[in-house]
């Protein structure tokens, strides 16, 4: 779990789930999603026996806004209260609502999940899902969550569309570091050259990763336009390339700029 100290609290900090943004949920489920996934992570730290009303009790005084009240409020794709943005969905709010709980209920229809509309409810199909697991001891309810979480293509028939989107984004959470790290080496040590002599042993040295990373860096470089490798005139695949092989590392780095920034500013909102 990773702690939220910043989520007001007088008696407690709360937290998240380390897998919550890979395991890719938020791009399914409602908006209460994340904040019920933080309160069920808060609920499963040592110290709390009680139910998630009591939590709510006793961390918001019965009241969070980002459940939008308590566990009894409405399910919702946006935030009531939140401006409209009508030119990424010129559609309006009222309208994609129910675009959104269509698509949603066919799927959790389609996998014979009942579909929830009330934070509560949400609260049970995690249960069903194995997203968390609550236990009757005799001290009280406890909570608890699975070091790792299920992924909604495990649970749901994702369409092939949300089901590449999700890959790519756990793809890209996994190769990012890496990929920031092989990028620092070539801009802040190198100056951005468009071509450089290498190896991966040597890019292994620079960066302070190992070459199966660097391969996995170069790997998600080239998948993504941003670079090629060669070999004399020959394209090279970076996954076959052996770690002492010299190779010339071509980067666009104007493809870079603007690929790349948005990406890690979508990954990051996400």
């Amino acid at each position: 779990m990773t702690e939220t100290p910043s989520v007001p609290g007088p008696c407690r900090d709360m937290a998240m789930h380390n897998g919550w943004w890979e395991a890719g949920w938020e791009h399914v489920l409602p908006r209460q999603g994340f904040p019920l996934t933080m309160l069920i992570g808060t609920a499963s730290q040592p110290g709390f026996t009680g139910s998630l009303d009591d939590l709510v009790e006793e961390i918001f005084d019965g009241h969070w806004r980002m459940l939008g009240g308590d566990l009894d409020a409405a399910l919702t794709f946006s935030w009531p209260d939140e401006e409209w943005d009508y030119e990424e969905a010129p559609e309006g709010r009222e309208a994609s609502e129910a675009d959104h709980w269509e698509t949603f209920g066919a799927l959790l229809t389609a996998a014979g999940f009942p579909v929830p509309t009330t934070v509560r409810e949400l609260s049970e199909l995690y249960l069903a899902w194995g997203l968390a697991h609550r236990e009757e001891t005799p001290q009280g309810t406890r909570w608890s969550m699975p070091e790792t979480l299920p992924r909604p293509g495990d649970l749901l028939p994702l369409d092939a569309e949300l089901a590449e989107r999700l890959d790519g984004i756990r793809r890209t959470m996994r190769t990012g570091p890496l990929v920031s790290g092989l990028i620092r080496h070539l801009a802040d040590d190198l100056g951005e050259p468009d071509e450089t002599l290498t190896s991966l042993d040597r890019l292994a040295v620079a960066t302070g990763q190992d070459t199966d990373d660097v391969r996995l860096a170069l790997a998600e470089l080239v998948r993504s336009g941003d670079a090629r490798v060669r070999r004399g005139q020959e394209t090279a695949d970076p996954e076959r390339l052996e770690a002492h092989r010299r190779f010339r590392l071509i980067m666009d780095w104007d493809h870079y700029d603007e690929t790349r920034t948005k990406l890690h500013i979508m990954v990051d909102d996400a």
